[in-house]
């Protein structure tokens, strides 16, 4: 499987066809690099993303970016072996950590370390940073749908 992304996979129109979200919920729109146990996402902070209020991107927005960052690790894993993705649920997030939110136009740069993936079930470590300092961290499980 691919490790390094080529440009036009950064592409947001591509990424954003990856997940199952649509505007304006998409909180993901570049993908950096992928393995089949990790994945690098990026999101661009912008004055119309869903979960920026007064100056900040609010937690919600983080915890919504990991879990689309999970969602894109499918997404991408499904697209390389040309088959649809299916819906996937948040089933848990166990010990998130938000150190510090984002403003206008930070770049939030998430990596997800697959640690167990059995039956649609897929358990992560999520670490979101800017400019190489982190700002949330956690865990998180995910369901696919059957």
């Amino acid at each position: 499987m691919p490790n390094l992304i080529n440009n036009s996979i950064g592409d947001s129109d591509f990424v954003g066809s990856l997940i199952p979200q649509r505007f304006p919920f998409v909180m993901v729109d570049k993908l950096y690099s992928f393995t089949e146990t990790t994945l690098v996402s990026g999101f661009k902070i912008k004055e119309n993303a869903l979960f920026f209020k007064n100056g900040n991107f609010v937690e919600s927005g983080i915890i919504e970016h990991m879990a689309q960052s999970v969602a894109l690790h499918t997404g991408y894993q499904f697209f390389l072996r040309k088959e649809k993705a299916p819906t996937g649920y948040i089933g848990s997030i166990k010990e998130i950590e938000i150190k510090k939110l984002p403003t206008l136009n930070d770049e939030i740069k998430t990596t997800v370390n697959i640690l167990h993936e059995f039956a649609g079930i897929t358990l992560v470590d999520i670490v979101s940073e800017i400019n190489d300092v982190e700002i949330a961290r956690g865990q998180m499980k995910t369901i696919l749908a059957k």
